[in-house]
């Protein structure tokens, strides 16, 4: 088989650009080891930047966006159960969606149906070749039998542990990473939310965030050891836990019911160094992993995939790599500014094991500093809306 580019991981990420490159006439095939249903079963985050649905307009899958999502144009920051609000619209006139990412990888897939576009799924021991040459290709194994997609250029949109990373040479990679000693267990409820929009609640016992996906589906998170057993976690004990950490009067106004989905993620931060090596192009969390707060993961796979897009519509249109030289810089710049607000936002909401009286007072004045300065709201709206791309 042969195409022009190759992308390896069928997630939204991967789905995104094969869309993008297809309405540009630029030709692609999207190999996935898992199966289309299991793919549309991940439980993922749910907040979009304002340049994340304009990625989706772009790629003509925002339709369903601007009907079932719910825009929000602030959110609620919550200290020892009192909260206040961040008014994004006020400060700079823009907001984020809700909208979950399974939500979108629905919209992704129809579209691709629609265009007759190439997704292969239940591949196996998908491997990428000679990207440092002029000739790249794919192996991979389907049903017991080997194939061979050569093309122009690789896309690795396939994970952390995907093989794309994995064909850089160690000598050319660099690797930089932080793991937080804590995780976030995550009840899914079929119940309102608590709240219109999101609370953030840093408390003596540990962090909280209230979120949602629908008008009937709630997400609730709390701080917990990431080697917590599931079975300790009850439903009744962690709406209990719940209610402690945030503001009192949402503890107050919170709907429980039976959790449909319940799990302990871990939380770190990660990036690769470079992007891009030959013909192979890393994009999303094959490159980088950021924590949940802050709500950066999927937008910055979708960033990736702009900055990828320009760069090999502009290689196709009009012969000129420069943006393809330039992904990885220009996608680095952009990814260690989400970094530093993910962290900065985890580090301000969290307890730490080994967190101090002082420490605990600097969080302590960090957010009533937020409560009080609008230049301080300013700069967190600036970066949870989503800087430009």
């Amino acid at each position: 088989m042969r195409t022009q580019v190759c992308i390896i991981g069928g997630g939204p990420s991967g789905l995104l650009l094969s869309q993008l490159l297809d309405r540009a006439g630029i030709a692609s095939v999207v190999l996935e080891r898992q199966t289309h249903d299991h793919v549309l079963s991940r439980i993922r985050a749910g907040v979009l930047e304002y340049g994340s649905v304009a990625m989706l307009e772009q790629a003509g899958v925002a339709d369903r966006v601007h009907v079932e999502g719910l825009p929000h144009s602030g959110t609620f920051l919550a200290l020892q159960n009192t909260g206040f609000r961040i008014d994004f619209d006020a400060l700079i006139g823009k907001g984020v969606m809700v909208y979950g990412q399974t939500e979108v990888t629905h919209d992704l897939y129809d579209a691709r149906d629609a265009a007759g576009g190439t997704v292969i799924h239940r591949v196996e021991g998908t491997r990428p070749h000679d990207l440092d040459t002029a000739s790249p290709y794919v192996t991979y194994a389907l049903d017991g039998a080997e194939h061979r997609i050569d093309c122009d250029f690789v896309a690795g949109c396939d994970g952390f542990h995907g093989p794309s990373r994995q064909a850089i040479p160690k000598d050319v990679l660099t690797e930089y990473e932080r793991v937080y000693p804590f995780g976030w267990l995550g009840v899914l409820s079929e119940t309102p939310p608590v709240s219109h929009e999101l609370i953030y609640a840093n408390h003596p016992r540990g962090f909280a965030l209230a979120s949602m996906r629908n008008p009937q589906l709630s997400r609730y998170y709390i701080q917990a050891p990431v080697d917590d057993p599931l079975d300790r976690w009850t439903d009744d004990a962690f709406w209990d836990e719940l209610r402690r950490r945030l503001p009192h009067d949402a503890a107050e106004a919170l709907v429980t019911g039976p959790s449909i989905e319940k799990s302990i993620a871990p939380l770190r931060s990660y990036v690769a160094d470079p992007m891009r090596w030959g013909r192979l192009f890393l994009v999303g969390d094959a490159a980088h992993i950021v924590p949940p707060t802050g709500a950066k993961g999927l937008n910055l796979a979708i960033s990736d995939v702009h900055y990828l897009f320009e760069a090999l519509k502009l290689h196709y249109a009009q012969g000129d790599d420069s943006g393809i030289d330039g992904y990885s810089r220009t996608a680095l710049a952009r990814v260690w500014n989400a970094i530093r607000f993910s962290w900065w936002f985890t580090t301000t909401m969290h307890r730490f094991p080994e967190q101090t009286p002082f420490d605990q007072a600097i969080q302590d004045a960090e957010l009533r500093h937020l409560q009080t300065s609008v230049s301080a709201q300013r700069n967190l709206a600036e970066n949870y809306v989503g800087l430009p791309f």
